[in-house]
């Protein structure tokens, strides 16, 4: 049964208002598609501030953290879930097992054993060239995974 009573309105601006709320809080991170590439190598412009970036396309992301820049893989090494940044706390996570990783890629704490898997980047320019050939695991290569990043 309905009711004209003006309540589908209501919620209709109700849900609505809601939805802006959310995205607001729950997408605290810039979404990007690269300058250019040739399949292996994708660039970027710089980040001009301390942040995260995301090409969805590409599955990467683009952090700018204590001048560094750092290019990740999207997915939490534990089980390839999409990993989250989470702007209040300044850390990425695992929205499946809650793992959680510092802004550099670091793991904090969860199920995962390892950090985030870093891509080789390089500059040229006012651009970070990451090489989507080359994406390193700290526990594997530990001597790539640390150099992989940009200082600034």
């Amino acid at each position: 049964m309905m009711c004209d009573c003006g309540a589908g309105h209501d919620r209709r601006e109700f849900l609505r208002e809601f939805a802006g709320i959310v995205a607001a809080v729950a997408l605290p991170v810039d979404f990007v598609s690269g300058l250019s590439g040739n399949g292996e190598e994708v660039t970027y412009a710089i980040p001009a501030q301390d942040g995260v970036t995301i090409d969805k396309a590409r599955e990467v992301i683009l952090a700018r953290y204590e001048q560094s820049v750092y290019a990740f893989g999207l997915s939490c090494p534990h089980q390839k879930t999409p990993l989250r940044w989470q702007e209040a706390e300044h850390r990425f996570q695992c929205p499946k097992h809650k793992s959680t990783f510092r802004p550099d890629g670091a793991f904090v704490d969860g199920r995962a054993t390892r950090n985030m898997d870093r891509y080789a980047i390089r500059r040229t320019g006012d651009n970070v060239v990451v090489d989507l050939g080359k994406l390193y695991r700290e526990d594997e290569n530990r001597d790539a995974w640390i150099s992989a990043l940009l200082r600034l």
